[in-house]
C-alpha cells in the first residue's frame, strides 16, 4: 500500500505528444486542488513525467495493445493502481480539475455516469447494436439490463477480487468489438462487463460532487497529420497489432471471437 493523504488515486493514460501535454497539465490541475493525491500514469514516455510535483506521480511504461485506438487500453492502468489503492479515479487525459476534491468514499464495484446501452447505442450508433446483442448472448446477459458508462470519467473500487474479473471482461468484449470493426470509444465494452461481474452501476451523491470537479475537453485540441515517415510506420505498427490480435483471439477462445451464436440467423 502506497502512503498516501487520500484513500483513493487517480489514473490516466497519456499516450503521443498531445496526450502527455494534456496529462501535464492535468497534474497541474491536481497539485491545485487535490495536493499529495497519488496520479497513475500509462504512457509511451515515463520520462516525460519525471521531476517534482505536488502530488505522487507514479508513470509506467505501455505500448498501444489496442488495434485502432486505444480506449480500451485504459483498463491497464485501473489495474495496476488497484494494487496500490482499493478506490481508483480514472479520467483521461483531456479532463481539467476545476474544483477542490474533498476525501471521499465510494462503494465497491463501478461508480460513473450510465444510461441504457440500448438506448444509448441506438441514439448514437445504432449499427452497432447487433454486436452488442451477440456479447450479450456470447456473455449470458440480458441486455436490455447493461448500461453503458461514461468512460471519461468513473470509479472502480475492489470487490474482493470482482475488479479483476471486470477488467479481464472488459479486455476481451474490446478486443471482440475490434475484430469486428468497432473502434469507437469504451463505453458499452465497461458497461458490458460491469455487468457480468454482477454490479450495479451506481452514482451517488459523493459522484455527484466529483463530476462537479471535472471538466472533459473532449479531445478539443487535435494532432496535426504526422510526416509521412509516421503515418508509414502507424501503418505498420496498426498491421502488426490487427494480425498478433487476430491470432491470439483464435489461439485462446476461437469461438468466443469468431462462432455464431446458437440463435444467430442465417
Amino acid at each position: 500500500m502506497i502512503d498516501s493523504n487520500y484513500n483513493f488515486c487517480f489514473s490516466t493514460l497519456a499516450l503521443g505528444e498531445t496526450y502527455r501535454g494534456l496529462a501535464r497539465e492535468l497534474i497541474g490541475d491536481l497539485e491545485k486542488y487535490c495536493p499529495a493525491v497519488s496520479l497513475y500514469i500509462y504512457t509511451d514516455n515515463p520520462q516525460f513525467f519525471s521531476g517534482k510535483y505536488g502530488i505522487k506521480i507514479f508513470g509506467f511504461k505501455h505500448r498501444k495493445k489496442g488495434i485502432l485506438h486505444c480506449y480500451h487500453d485504459k483498463r491497464f492502468v485501473i489495474e495496476k493502481a488497484l494494487v496500490d489503492f482499493a478506490t481508483v479515479i480514472h479520467i483521461d487525459a483531456d479532463s481539467r480539475i476545476v474544483n477542490p476534491v474533498e476525501a471521499i468514499e465510494f462503494p465497491p464495484g463501478i461508480t460513473g455516469n450510465h444510461e441504457n446501452l440500448i438506448e444509448h447505442v441506438t441514439r448514437d450508433n445504432p449499427q452497432q447494436l447487433k454486436y452488442m446483442q451477440k456479447l450479450a448472448d456470447k456473455l449470458d446477459l440480458d441486455l436490455e439490463k447493461v448500461d453503458w458508462i461514461g468512460e471519461s470519467a468513473f470509479v472502480v473500487r475492489r470487490d474482493f477480487g470482482k475488479e479483476i474479473e471486470f477488467v479481464k471482461t472488459w479486455g476481451e468484449i474490446g478486443t471482440y468489438l475490434e475484430l469486428h470493426g468497432i473502434h469507437s470509444g469504451s463505453g458499452n465494452a465497461i458497461g458490458l462487463a460491469a455487468a457480468k461481474v454482477g454490479w450495479q452501476v451506481d452514482r451517488n451523491e459523493n459522484w455527484q460532487n466529483l463530476t462537479q470537479a471535472i471538466q472533459n475537453l473532449e479531445t478539443s485540441r487535435k494532432n496535426s497529420s504526422p510526416p509521412l515517415f509516421e503515418n508509414f510506420k502507424q501503418r505498420l505498427d496498426y498491421y502488426y497489432r490487427l494480425n498478433t490480435t487476430r491470432l491470439t483471439a483464435a489461439i485462446e477462445n476461437f469461438d468466443f471471437y469468431y462462432g455464431s451464436n446458437t440463435n444467430d440467423s442465417k
